[in-house]
């Protein structure tokens, strides 16, 4: 196995791909590097003599500055680097284009909605307006599933604090991603329940809803009921067995929807399993699909590699908008722009946000930018999207999901349980990772870096797990029982 990567032949740092040691000796084209002391696995290495506030080197890109100087061999990081990021840029469109992979015409087994979407599970939700009756809708949670029966793959409940005491755009925006939810393709059936004095009560909830099937879709509100409880579950029966007799028919991988996200960042994320997952959204877009990647503030110090594969300059300024919009949120609340990457990011090697972003946009692959949606927005064109959401994760999957992502593709280096509301598959950095966490991780990575094994190899294999778990096979929170959401908070509380 290899033991340390120089990731672009600008580089003038080298990635431990494992723990080295004081004293071990690698070459990279002319440089011979010594190591001047014990590297953990995803940690940097100066490749030669650094000096005091020269610009440090990764990905072929700026990732900060050395706060000192650096000699060749040494541990090359949040001791001794700084980001370069600062405020609010202007930028020039240079459009890049890039060759991608032919379609291959892949399928899946899905479950045809009437109004033409596609899901991967058929599922039930209980959807609650506001937080006032979260306790009701998880105790049906409970009290439905001997309901559960032939097609049926769960009944789940996804709770919330919000319906209540927000203001304009917060408001706004909690009844769009409910709205966007209870449209949801993976949910055959929707129970939605209201208290009845909420600011976001049924009424005022439908007109975001549009059209739906009152057949797939039933409203409660509680206070007009005796028993809530009694009518709640004569409407889950009701629903159950409707949703019962759904089939999976043979969908073309055109009608996927995925969203693309990491957390728990290390070192390796920008080489094995980023990298992993941007090759599979180059696949999934050849085939005529859909992948959407998040996270904005992880784009800071990344921007531009995404700015000039823009597919047209009206689709640049939206990027540009998207960036920058996001930088003068952190500036209202004055908070610093850079204040990322996370200490367990940190532990893994990430030094600082330039580092963490170059990695976190290589989930994009290469395809061209189609469009930029913003936080609550659903999906429109085919082919790879960025959505403006926050980093945190909850925060970030489930907008992806609100916006119609059917999956979410999770990689990570530290390892998390969480899932949204639709199947989110762990994808891990590293092989440690992977074998000690096997309840949490789906797919390994790490292996890309293996003998006998390739970024390509590993990414194809990618491609064909996930249009498993499409066509139904468990991914290991869903396994677990784990389903959550998390709605972008946005302004004061009443």
């Amino acid at each position: 196995m290899q033991r340390a990567i120089r990731i672009h032949e600008k580089d003038n740092v080298a990635v431990a791909l494992t723990s080295l040691k004081k004293g071990e000796t690698f070459t990279f084209g002319e440089a011979t590097v010594t190591l001047g002391t014990d590297i953990e696995q995803g940690h940097k290495i100066a490749l030669r003599d650094i000096h005091t506030n020269e610009n440090i080197i990764k990905y072929g890109t700026v990732i900060g500055h050395a706060t000192c100087e650096i000699a060749m061999g040494s541990h090359v990081h949040i001791e001794n680097v700084k980001t370069n990021l600062g405020d609010v840029l202007e930028y020039q469109y240079h459009l890049e284009t890039f060759a991608q992979p032919h379609a291959q015409g892949r399928t899946f087994q899905g479950f045809v909605r009437k109004n033409g979407k596609v899901g991967i599970r058929n599922e039930i939700w209980i959807i609650p307006t506001v937080g006032c009756v979260n306790n009701i809708v998880q105790n049906l949670e409970k009290l439905a599933q001997p309901l559960v029966h032939g097609s049926i793959d769960r009944i789940v409940s996804y709770t919330h604090p919000y319906g209540c005491s927000q203001m304009e755009n917060d408001q706004e925006n909690t009844r769009i991603i409910l709205a966007d939810l209870i449209q949801h393709p993976n949910a055959g059936g929707i129970l939605v329940l209201g208290l009845g004095c909420e600011n976001s009560n049924i009424d005022i909830l439908k007109p975001y809803i549009g059209n739906y099937d009152p057949e797939r879709i039933r409203f409660v509100v509680a206070q007009q009921e005796e028993d809530e409880i009694e009518a709640c579950m004569k409407q889950l029966k009701e629903l159950a067995n409707l949703v019962a007799k759904d089939e999976r028919t043979e969908c073309p991988a055109s009608m996927l929807k995925v969203g693309l996200k990491c957390g728990g960042s290390d070192g390796l994320s920008g080489i094995t399993a980023n990298p992993v997952v941007g090759r599979f959204s180059d696949m999934l877009v050849a085939d005529g699909g859909t992948t959407i990647l998040a996270e904005v503030p992880e784009m800071f110090g990344a921007e531009t590699q995404l700015m000039n594969r823009a597919k047209d300059r009206a689709t640049f300024d939206k990027i540009v908008s998207l960036i920058n919009d996001f930088k003068e949120y952190f500036q209202s609340y004055h908070m610093p722009i850079y204040d990322n990457p996370s200490p367990g990011n940190k532990a893994g090697g990430i030094t600082t946000l330039e580092d963490k972003s170059n990695g976190c946009v290589q989930k994009s692959g290469s395809a061209p930018i189609v469009d930029v949606l913003k936080y609550g927005e659903v999906l429109k064109t085919k082919g790879l999207n960025l959505l403006s959401t926050p980093g945190n994760d909850l925060v970030a999957a489930t907008g992806e999901a609100a916006a119609g992502c059917q999956m979410v593709l999770f990689t990570t280096g530290r390892g998390t349980p969480f899932a949204t509301a639709v199947p989110t598959i762990k994808i891990a950095t590293n092989t440690p990772l992977a074998e000690k966490k096997a309840n949490w991780i789906d797919f390994n990575a790490g292996k890309a870096l293996e003998e006998n094994s390739s970024l390509d190899s590993v990414s194809r294999e990618l491609c064909d797990f996930v249009l498993r778990i499409a066509s139904g096979e468990l991914c290991k929170a869903e396994a677990n029982g784990f389903h959550d959401i998390a709605i972008f908070k946005q302004g004061v509380t009443l």
